[in-house]
Parts: C-alpha cells; sequence; structure tokens
C-alpha cells in the first residue's frame, strides 16, 4: 500500500493557497496549510475537508522555523511537498519605499521561503525524494511601477528556484515554481474593480481574454507536485492566460 503524502502549503487560508491546498487533498494528500490568522485558517480548513489540518504559525519568525519543521515531522513522519505560497504585497513609489518597509517584505516573501526550505529540505535529502513548489508572479518577469520590493522578493525567488534545483537534484529532490499572472482573487478583484481602465489593458494584453482562476495555479502547483513531473526541475511555469507574450 502506497504511504499518504504529506504537503505544507504556506499561506494556505485564503487565495491562491487556499485553492491549492483544496487541490492537494482532493488528491488525497495530507495537506497542512500555515499562516499567522488562526481563525482564517480554520475557516479554510472547513473549506478543505479531508485529509489536512491547519498550523498557525509566524513564518517571519525566523529563528522559530528549524523547530516548527521538526514538529511536523515529529507527527506526519515525513514531508513530501513543500509549496511556498506565503507572501505580502505593498503598492507604493520606489522613492517612498523605506528601508525598513522594503525589508520587510523580503523577510515574509523571501527569507522565510529559503529558511523553511532549507529545514524541509534536510529532511527530504535524508529521504532521497520531495518535491518543492515555490510561487513567484509575473512581476518578476515585467516591470511594474510601485511593487519594487515585491517584485524584488519574486525575482530573487525564482533565482533560488533554479540555484536549488540544481544543489538538491542529486538528492531525489525537485525545485520548481509557479509564476501567476492575474487571476481572480478577492485581492486582484480590489485592484482590477475599482479601476476599469487598468482592468480592460490587463485584459487586451491577455490573449485568452479573461482572468484566472485560482484552480488554475492549483493544478499547475500539483502538477509540478506530482510523479507525472518526475522529470522536471528548476522550470518556472508561467500561469497567465499567454499575458506574457501579450501584445
Amino acid at each position: 500500500m502506497t504511504q499518504q503524502r504529506i504537503a505544507i502549503v504556506t499561506g494556505g487560508g485564503s487565495g491562491l493557497g487556499l485553492a491549492i491546498a483544496k487541490k492537494l487533498v482532493c488528491e488525497n494528500i495530507h495537506t497542512i496549510i500555515v499562516g499567522r490568522d488562526a481563525v482564517k485558517l480554520n475557516k479554510a480548513l472547513a473549506q478543505i475537508g479531508s485529509p489536512a489540518k491547519a498550523i498557525s504559525f509566524d513564518l517571519t519568525q525566523l529563528s522559530e522555523i528549524p523547530a516548527f519543521v521538526k514538529s511536523v515531522v515529529a507527527e506526519f513522519g515525513r514531508i513530501d511537498i513543500l509549496v511556498n505560497n506565503a507572501g505580502i504585497n505593498q503598492k507604493k513609489s520606489a522613492l517612498e519605499v523605506s528601508d525598513v518597509e522594503f525589508q520587510t517584505i523580503l523577510t515574509t516573501n523571501l527569507t522565510s521561503v529559503f529558511s523553511l526550505t532549507r529545514e524541509v529540505a534536510k529532511h527530504m535529502v535524508a529521504v532521497q525524494s520531495g518535491s518543492i513548489v515555490n510561487i513567484s508572479s509575473m512581476a518578476s518577469h515585467y516591470g511594474i511601477p510601485g511593487v519594487v520590493s515585491y517584485t524584488a522578493s519574486k525575482a530573487a525567488v525564482e533565482g533560488i528556484t533554479r540555484a536549488l534545483a540544481v544543489e538538491l537534484s542529486t538528492h531525489g529532490v525537485r525545485v520548481n515554481c509557479v509564476a501567476p499572472g492575474f487571476i481572480e482573487t478577492e485581492m486582484s478583484a480590489k485592484a482590477l474593480n475599482g479601476d476599469p481602465t487598468r482592468k480592460q489593458k490587463v485584459l487586451a494584453r491577455t490573449p485568452m481574454g479573461v482572468l484566472g482562476k485560482p484552480e488554475d495555479v492549483a493544478k499547475a502547483v500539483y502538477f509540478l507536485a506530482s510523479e507525472e513531473a518526475n522529470f522536471v526541475t528548476g522550470s518556472i511555469l508561467r500561469v497567465d492566460g499567454g499575458n506574457a507574450i501579450g501584445f
């Protein structure tokens, strides 16, 4: 009998993380959603169903990450899949972004991703098996005004995806990345519905002519995490309806 796989999805309480968690659970992967807001996580857990668990944990507390990972391994015996989805954004002119604000974005979106990945990868390397999927953004491929901190963090996430893919590949661990385009979430709805001109520009540039669904990203993540992608590592998979090549 095949042992049930164990997955961690950060930022699993809403948006893309919630959709990813739902998809993994549908595939009978025991999924642990991680986030700071316990109330939000428990509400998400009710939507996700079984097998799943919610753990409230602040990933910016870097020194506590090793103990957190050890506790998960102690409870579940293994970690087969890690999805680094948690992230924060800031819309502000680059000339007005303070060093503290810039560093806050990097700590959440980049440093915590590396720290968590490093600790999880230690256990994956020990069993010579595992899949890590990072979530970046179209911002790392474009020049988008007003999001310099976010762009820097996501570009770096794609960089460490490639570096770790090479370093961990000889240990049976694959590392890939999904770069979502404009996806229909609560966050994007607030940004686009209040700015019809921008929304029209987005749709006009997207060859498929619609916004993506969180489920589209979830399917891509599952593919990269699954055995169907056994010979795929170091890849950045755009899920953007063609936006990156639209004219």
